[in-house]
């Protein structure tokens, strides 16, 4: 059993970097250059949403990224926009600009190819056991860090 969780870890591991270069490769048959694809991710995620970073990090889906130093470089390179909250002046709502959500219908499009491309090779339940399998496992590393399995 051991050996097998160990490559689970790994392979998850792996299809994450494996995702980033299918965003990376697909940036750069667009020619976009002034956004990685960590950030096209991030911006994806957002989408129609009108978030605080905190909310953003929360989401927790940005493995190995800064998630206020990509924001930075969001609004700098004209993906977000970034306005203070009525409420509470200390607090930045971020949402994204046209030219972020005209990335988001790209990416979006790159996601429905993909659909078409990985149905021919499984079909949807065979995708469904792989995500009520990824979950179990999500829910059994939360339940870990909150302390519910105890180290005796």
């Amino acid at each position: 059993m051991k050996q097998i969780y160990t490559e689970s870890i790994l392979l998850i591991e792996r299809l994450h970097r494996r995702f980033l270069d299918v965003v990376k490769t697909e940036l750069d048959r667009l020619k976009i250059d002034d956004i990685n694809n960590v950030q096209t991710l991030i911006l994806y995620n957002i989408s129609a949403e009108q978030l605080t970073i905190g909310e953003l990090t929360n989401r927790g889906y940005y493995l190995g990224s800064n998630v206020s130093y990509n924001v930075k470089k969001l609004v700098e390179n004209g993906y977000l926009m970034q306005e203070r909250a009525p409420h509470d002046k200390r607090s930045t709502r971020i949402r994204l600009s046209d030219k972020g959500l005209q990335l988001c219908k790209k990416v979006d499009e790159l996601y429905q190819r993909n659909v078409e491309l990985v149905s021919k090779e499984m079909d949807a339940a065979a995708l469904t056991t792989l995500n009520n399998t990824l979950s179990q496992l999500e829910r059994f590393w939360t339940d870990y860090i909150n302390n519910i399995y105890k180290i005796k």
